[in-house]
């Protein structure tokens, strides 16, 4: 492994089990109201990507801003060898690749914490004060600043007044003695903890709440997360195809059960990578789903059956659960929800490969006659 890259301008690194790749955006939206910055491109983020990103860092940004993944043991250790981060976001800490460290969650907490061992020790860190698995992180004998984002405990920034506008999240944040207030065009309770962690890291580099403002209001927007397609007749399609784990799909459930619309349709696939983990997760995503007043589910998959049999276990109607592991059955079904003020979820890891069936799902409403309104994607 080559010398380690240890620059003095800011070196963000962004890692967690969800919410890396939207809060690396939300910061480089916002530094970039003022700065030139290099940016790691959309969710590339293996320990490889780090080591062609430290080749690509030049003398003229004026900070980088990288998302570092992890998919076992080690692997965040790595992305610090290539560059070593002085500024660090650890989102939170859930089950994504849970399979892959021993399948608790002290593993993954143990993986994610490599960043705070190998960043630069006196450097800035902030962390979710909300999520309690974040209290496992090895914080013990680092040396630099820690702050904390969060909604419901205290936090060095907190969001109040967190609620659902036209297409997007608004809330209040307390800076330097005055209230802000913000807006992010993407829905979910989750997207303000990432925009808490971009107005974290860009209040330490001295940009001013209206340039947080702005960039949060105008990031770029990832695709297949949680992008909302709207229809006539009040139809709404949400494609949040990219990737799935408990914590990701709960999220957006909760996202389902805000948006308008009548009926609500979950579909939901099976969710990779969680090990021996993986039927107690899927379970969990299953009583979950009979806690949410959803009105139909739909799972692709053999693995997401056992969300279908958690959810009917928890007092789901089983006249309204459907179990697919023929897509094209699948896709005949969710078209025949194609119906007035109706809302539709896809959710699944992306190698499931249900952003074929969003693309399908589409082009069926077109066929339909159903005039698309708006797009709030990328």
């Amino acid at each position: 492994m080559p010398k380690t890259l240890i620059l003095t301008k800011p070196i963000i690194a962004v890692t967690g089990s969800a919410g890396k790749t939207t809060t690396k955006e939300m910061i480089a939206s916002v530094l970039r109201r003022r700065w030139r910055i290099f940016a790691s491109y959309r969710s590339f983020n293996q320990h490889t990507c780090s080591a062609r990103n430290a080749k690509r860092i030049r003398p003229f940004h004026r900070a980088a801003v990288l998302e570092f993944g992890m998919g076992a043991r080690g692997q965040i250790k790595k992305h610090c060898k290539f560059i070593q981060p002085n500024m660090g976001v650890i989102t939170n800490v859930g089950t994504a690749h849970i399979g892959n460290v021993g399948g608790n969650v002290e593993g993954i907490a143990k993986a994610k914490s490599e960043l705070i061992k190998h960043m630069k020790q006196t450097g800035y860190l902030v962390l979710n004060a909300d999520d309690p698995n974040s209290k496992l992180l090895e914080t013990e004998g680092f040396q630099g600043t820690i702050v904390r984002i969060g909604i419901k405990n205290e936090a060095d920034f907190r969001a109040k007044n967190v609620g659902y506008e036209t297409d997007g999240m608004s809330f209040d944040v307390l800076l330097d003695g005055q209230v802000h207030t913000f807006y992010i065009p993407i829905y979910g309770e989750h997207n303000v903890y990432n925009a808490l962690n971009a107005i974290a890291i860009a209040s330490r580099l001295g940009f001013t709440p209206e340039e947080m403002k702005t960039g949060l209001r105008y990031y770029k927007r990832t695709p297949r997360r949680l992008n909302i397609f709207r229809y006539t007749g009040n139809i709404t399609l949400i494609d949040d195809s990219c990737s799935a784990n408990p914590n990701a799909v709960r999220a957006a459930l909760d996202v389902l059960k805000k948006v308008s619309g009548e009926t609500k349709v979950a579909v939901l696939g099976t969710m990779l990578a969680m090990g021996k983990y993986s039927k107690k997760a899927h379970m969990e995503v299953g009583r979950y789903v009979a806690s949410t007043g959803v009105d139909y589910l739909y799972t692709y998959g053999k693995r997401a059956r056992h969300i279908a049999l958690a959810a009917i276990q928890a007092g789901f109607s089983k006249e309204r659960v459907k179990m697919f592991e023929s897509e094209q059955l699948l896709r005949k079904s969710i078209v025949a929800c194609l119906k007035p003020n109706t809302t539709i979820l896809i959710k699944a890891s992306h190698k499931i490969g249900l952003e074929k069936t969003v693309d399908y799902i589409k082009k069926q409403a077109r066929l339909k006659g159903l005039k698309q309104l708006s797009w709030k994607g990328r």
